[in-house]
This record gives structure tokens, C-alpha cells and sequence, in this order.
């Protein structure tokens, strides 16, 4: 079974998609069920509906080469939802017994720890991902189970690493068995993966709007052996390259979009599509891409990819099909700028080449110690 951690409407139109789409060509693909972490009691109604045998709608809309294109699938992979908070022991019991691999899309904030987490827990859940993980995996490995394959799809350098090494320090931290310690790092498979879509809106109770563009470039690793196979899944040596590609020019395009949103007094109805049919706002984005994004790419010698992945950023944005909000892209904004702008700045400027880049510095020191 695959449990995937976070009821995003992102995954529902990546990771889920995938696998129902697989299995429409005959592969054997684990089931899905989806774990709510937050315990947010808005979010009843999509647990619910993720127990529904009929599935969720996944509407893809949107150009290919510049044909327009529009597909609905309903999606059939997931066969339950569970809240870590309300479904503890059911949780616990699939978790020890049936799961094989573990998806999760945790947020931007997704790997902080909570301080009530820091010491082990008697009985009841943790309040954090890292900290149900934690707990999760000890009882599979104090029940003698194997480990898992750990494919982590927050928007998080080295994801795989990383979350590794929150969940090996927490272990340490609340002073948790060596050979359990040894079996995390060692039987456990920790891959670093990267998602790229755009799901624009999620559909009621559960199911999701999304972009034909569609890609999970997942890190070779000697043992991994993925879930299902799928054209939008890449099995890739160099993950970076399409980190970077997409953490500094789709994603940092965004933030600076949803700033200039917010500048102008965060209107609810205005999505990326509207600011990119002002010609004002297109413009200065434009510029940015060209006069401060390439050219850091360019002194790491990448710019021949970069003006490429800023002329189809460009087309994604304009997509006239997906209502993409920036009251939805400035959620968490003060992280992603640190994350998008400020490590672009970093990355660049370890290169020993300066570059200018005046607003994107200006912006990252807007919500960090960064030049």
C-alpha cells in the first residue's frame, strides 16, 4: 500500500492520477489511502469522500503545443482517508501491517518539529509529520517489519536526505534504540524526488483542476523499485538541474507575482492568468526573467536550459484554462521567498560571479538576512 501523508488537492492530481492512470494499463499498482495530518475539521468532507469506491474527478485543461486541450478523469486509486488525529489506531494498524511506500506533501513548513514532539508520546499522535512518521515507523520496526520506500514530494532541496536526517535527529532526540536508528538509515529507502504541475483549484468534496504539464523526477537510487511506472515519471541521475529549473524560475516567477499581488492590495479574485494579461505586470516579469534570472543561470552555465524553461513558464502562465489565485500562491510567503529568491541569490553568488540582480536581492531582503 501507499500511504500518502496530506490531503493537498496537488497530489490528487499528480501522485493519484499517476497511479489510477497506470493501472488503466494493466499494472499492478498499490493502493492508495491518504493520511490527514493537520486534523483541520474543514477537511472532513475530502476524508470522507476519499472513502468513496466511485473516486474524485481530476479535470485536466489546457494547451499542448498550443492546441487546447481538456480531459476528466475519474480517479480510483485512492480507497481510504484517515486523520492521524481521529483515526490513530486504524492508522497505526495499516501503517505496521500493509505499508510499502510513503508519499507526503507536508507544505512549506512541512519538516518542522513540534517541542511537544521532541520527546516520545504515550498512546496518542504526535502534532507534526515528522513526528507521526517517527512514531509510525518505530512500531513497524518494534512488529519486525522491513522498511519502506520514502518518496517525499515537498518542495524541499535533497527531500528524500532531508527528511531523513529530521527524522534520524529526532530519534536521537528523544533517545530512541540504536538498532532502530540503524534500521531508519538503513532499511528504509529515503529518495529525493521533485513534482512540477500546476493544480490550480481544487473541486468539491475532493478532485482537483490541473494543467496538462506534468512531471515526478525521482533520484536513481541501486534498489529503488517504484510503485508503477508513468510517462510523467522520470527516473533521473541529475535532480538539481531540474531543482533548480524549477525552484527559481516557475516557482520564484510565482512568489514574485503574488509580492506584487500583495503590494497592490491582495485582491482575492486575481490569479496568475489576469496578471499575466496586464501587459504592465507580463512585462516586469519578463524583465525580471531575462535581465536577473538567466543571467544567474547563465554563470552557472546553464543558460541555454533557463531561457528554455522561462519561455514555457511563460506559456504555463498564460494558460487562459486554470484560475490559479494569488491569495492561494502567497500562502506561507515570507518561506517561499527565503526558499525561491533568497538561495537563488545565495547559489548565484557562490559562484564567485556577480550578478546584479537588484530586485530579486531587494525582495529576498524583504524577508531575510540576504543581500
Amino acid at each position: 500500500m501507499i500511504l500518502q501523508f496530506g490531503t493537498s488537492r496537488f497530489l490528487q492530481a499528480h501522485v493519484d492520477l499517476f497511479a489510477w492512470e497506470a493501472a488503466q494499463v494493466g499494472q499492478d499498482v498499490p493502493d492508495i489511502a491518504i493520511v490527514q495530518v493537520s486534523g483541520d475539521a474543514s477537511r472532513a468532507g475530502r476524508l470522507q469522500a476519499f472513502n468513496d469506491p466511485a473516486g474524485f474527478p481530476v479535470i485536466v485543461r489546457g494547451l499542448e503545443q498550443g492546441v487546447p486541450v481538456e480531459r476528466q478523469v475519474q480517479v480510483r486509486s485512492v480507497k481510504r482517508g484517515l486523520s492521524a488525529s481521529r483515526d490513530w489506531a486504524a492508522l497505526c494498524d495499516l501503517f505496521v501491517d500493509r505499508a510499502a511506500y510513503i508519499v507526503s506533501n507536508s507544505g512549506d513548513a512541512g519538516y518542522d518539529i513540534a517541542d511537544a514532539d521532541r520527546t516520545p508520546t504515550d498512546g496518542g499522535p504526535p502534532c507534526s509529520f515528522c513526528g507521526i512518521l517517527l512514531n509510525l515507523l518505530h512500531r513497524r520496526w518494534m512488529a519486525g517489519g522491513p522498511g519502506v520506500t520514502l518518496l517525499p514530494c515537498e518542495l524541499v532541496s535533497a527531500n528524500g536526505a532531508t527528511l531523513r536526517r529530521a527524522l534520524h535527529g529526532l530519534a536521537m532526540e528523544q533517545g530512541l534504540e540504536t538498532d532502530f536508528i540503524v534500521w531508519l538509515d538503513t532499511e528504509c529507502l529515503w529518495v529525493n524526488t521533485l513534482v512540477d504541475r500546476i493544480v490550480s483549484a481544487p473541486l468539491e468534496p475532493a478532485g482537483a483542476a490541473a494543467e496538462p504539464n506534468a512531471l515526478w523526477a525521482v533520484e536513481r537510487q541501486p534498489t529503488l523499485v517504484m510503485p508503477f511506472a508513468h510517462p510523467s515519471v522520470a527516473i533521473v541521475d541529475d535532480l538539481q538541474r531540474y531543482e533548480r529549473l524549477k525552484l527559481h524560475i516557475l516557482n520564484l516567477g510565482h512568489s514574485w507575482l503574488a509580492e506584487e499581488w500583495a503590494q497592490a492590495g491582495g485582491d482575492p479574485a486575481v490569479t496568475v492568468l489576469s496578471m499575466m494579461q496586464d501587459e504592465a505586470s507580463a512585462a516586469r516579469l519578463a524583465r525580471l526573467y531575462a535581465d536577473e534570472v538567466v543571467p544567474g543561470f547563465a554563470v552557472m552555465g546553464w543558460a541555454d536550459q533557463a531561457r528554455d524553461y522561462v519561455a514555457m513558464t511563460l506559456d504555463r502562465f498564460a494558460n487562459p484554462y486554470l484560475e490559479h489565485r494569488l491569495s492561494d500562491i502567497h500562502a506561507h510567503h515570507p518561506a517561499k521567498v527565503v526558499k525561491r529568491i533568497g538561495a537563488f541569490v545565495d547559489w548565484v553568488d557562490g559562484s564567485d560571479c556577480h550578478v546584479p540582480m537588484p530586485h530579486l536581492r531587494a525582495l529576498a531582503a524583504r524577508y531575510g538576512d540576504r543581500r
